[in-house]
This record gives C-alpha cells, structure tokens and sequence, in this order.
C-alpha cells in the first residue's frame, strides 16, 4: 500500500476527518502496514500500550479475560480503530485483540497518535463520541446479561421450590 493509499484510508476515518491533509499525510508515513494470518495476536490484555491499529481488512476479535476465561466481547472490521483506549488511558492493554480472519492493519505509534489528539481537538470530540458508543453497547450487553441471570435464577428458585409429584 502506498503512501497515498494510507492518506486516502485515514481520511475517510470519523476520528482523522478534522486533520489538515499535510499532517495526516505525516501520520500516516509514520504509521506502519502490518498483516496477521487467522488467530494471530496483534496485542494482549496487560501489555503496555504502544500502538492503535486501523483495520484495513479483515476481522478482529478483543477478548477479555475472565475468571471463568476469556471472553469474545467484540468483532471489529475494516476502517475500525484499535487500541486508542490504552493509549488514550496511558494503561495497559484492557484487551486481546486476535485477528478473527486474515488481518490488514495501520499501525499507529502511540506517539504520533497522541500528538494528533493534542493537536486537533476535533480528532479527541470524535474519540469521545466513539468511547461513549462502545461504553453504551457494554451497558447494554451488561444490562441483558444480569437481566438473563435474574431469569435464570428465579426459573431455578421456582423449580426448587415446585411440590415433587
């Protein structure tokens, strides 16, 4: 992919729209193209963060650990960003992120990505919009998950509690 191709990829990205053409043109020839084959990791839950990625192409799962193992708690796909929420946090990597399929990907230096924040506001506003999106679809799923356990408790309370026949 040439340069000019990774400006164009960067461009149509909500989070990169408010960046001057020079400047981004400069990101992304300080970015780096990487590929991962199906199942491959392209980073894991506890690392430092040093990087976001940009899908180009393919499928990524980000994966918690939990007490009872890990959990898929996402499927990302081309033009979808990466990793910015350890950078951002400057904390480390609250997921693993596993190529699903085989994997393009833009890589970000923390750096250079963080200088962008700083430097366009617009770019953080678009960030912030993006974090309460996924924040709002974790509630979500978190909402229906206690829900089903409450469901699933209760039908076993009134099962035990039945008269046996």
């Amino acid at each position: 992919m040439s340069l000019l191709q990774e400006y164009e990829l960067l461009r149509r990205i909500p989070f990169f729209v408010e960046i001057e053409p020079a400047k981004l043109k400069l990101l992304a020839f300080m970015s780096e193209r990487v590929g991962y084959d199906a199942g491959k990791v392209l980073c894991r839950q506890g690392d430092p963060a040093d990087a976001a990625y940009l899908i180009i192409e393919g499928e990524a799962d980000i994966i918690v650990n939990t007490p009872s193992g890990p959990v898929t708690i996402a499927t990302l796909g081309a033009n979808d960003i990466v990793g910015e929420m350890a950078i951002l946090g400057d904390v480390p990597r609250t997921a693993t992120v596993r190529a699903k399929t085989r994997l393009v990907a833009l890589r970000i230096a923390k750096e250079p990505f963080m200088r962008m924040v700083r430097e366009f506001p617009m770019m953080a506003i678009s960030i912030m919009r993006e974090l309460a999106h996924r924040l709002e679809l974790t509630n979500n799923q978190l909402r229906n998950a206690i829900s089903e356990v409450q469901r699933l408790r209760a039908a076993e309370h009134h099962a035990d509690a039945a008269p046996v026949a």
